[in-house]
């Protein structure tokens, strides 16, 4: 993976001043929140939304102390909403570390998860970004209309593809959206320039969901087999929305039965995962997924020709062929 090195090699010096900005914006002085915020600094995953931010600010001229403010206003405002959703999901593992609700309970989860997104509020405020607060809450309401979607639908098991990318924008590329529209606006981009940037943030954002759905149906776990997991947690992917959509009534009752009785019962899974393979599930998927990745190319397409634009292209690029 050549690439992300190199996107990382060329937003390395922003990368390693952003550590500091960020720890300093967690800091407390409670103990027990002192501890926990030093674990979630630890724990940190790829920093992708960071890299968006960046790369976005260098695409329009210069990083700012505005787009440190940006970056960690919404490296923020995700964590906390991770830490909620670790809460909501009573999942005990978070990128391979434990969750804070697992080491610290689900009331000291929730609460430090409060303090993450009043620190965010208040970072914004006291450097009076008012615009940058704008992009990011908006992206936190639809986060949790999101979450909130998926729960209502994945009840009924009967989710069309037009309500899943509702979902997977709400979810996951609404977040992606605001990091390339606040670091554009960070580096006083024109409103058009923040409006092709966060469409670009929208479909790379979509991409990426999409590749994190196939994951499921490929091999990624220890064993070298297909996880299941979103088909245990009852999740309903393109890939099964496609098979599904693609099969025979009688067919398609069967699969949905199927589909709540597979908890723990990997034999179940693998019925499911050999359906939506025979139906051409992941096939299709893959293909809606390079849509997605060319519609955020051809959104950069007004953009000249820099150092910057070529690594956001290959930035959406690496996040379709990223093995986790």
């Amino acid at each position: 993976m050549s690439e992300i090195n190199d996107i990382r090699a060329f937003i390395k010096p922003e990368m390693m001043k952003f550590e500091p900005f960020f720890k300093n914006a967690v800091k407390s002085n409670v103990p027990l929140l002192d501890i926990i915020m030093n674990y979630v600094i630890r724990r940190k995953g790829k920093q992708m939304r960071p890299m968006f931010v960046f790369l976005s600010a260098k695409l329009i001229g210069e990083v700012t102390e505005s787009t440190y403010t940006a970056a960690a206003l919404i490296e923020l405002l995700h964590t906390a909403t991770l830490i909620h959703d670790d809460v909501v999901d009573n999942s005990n593992k978070r990128r391979g570390f434990f969750s804070i609700n697992a080491l610290w309970r689900s009331k000291i989860a929730v609460l430090a998860g409060d303090y993450l997104l009043s620190k965010g509020l208040l970072l914004a405020i006291r450097n009076k970004e008012f615009e940058l607060l704008e992009i990011v809450s908006e992206a936190v309401k639809e986060m949790a209309e999101g979450e909130l979607l998926q729960l209502e639908k994945s009840r009924k098991l009967d989710i069309s593809e037009e309500t899943y990318f509702e979902i997977i924008y709400k979810k996951t590329a609404t977040l992606i959206a605001s990091c390339t529209a606040a670091g554009a606006a960070s580096a006083k981009a024109e409103k058009e320039q923040i409006e092709n940037l966060k469409q670009f943030g929208k479909y790379a954002g979509i991409t990426f969901q999409i590749k994190d759905d196939l994951f499921d149906y490929q091999k990624t776990n220890s064993t070298g087999k297909p996880s299941g997991n979103d088909i245990q947690e009852k999740k309903m992917t393109l890939p099964l929305i496609y098979a599904l959509k693609n099969s025979e009534k009688s067919q398609k009752r069967s699969i949905l039965k199927l589909i709540g009785k597979t908890s723990g019962k990997q034999n179940k899974v693998k019925q499911i995962l050999d359906f939506v393979k025979e139906k051409h599930g992941l096939e299709y998927t893959e293909k809606i997924m390079e849509e997605h990745k060319n519609s955020a190319l051809k959104a950069l397409n007004n953009f000249p020709e820099t150092e910057a634009k070529k690594h956001l292209q290959n930035l959406v690029k690496y996040i379709t062929v990223r093995e986790k």
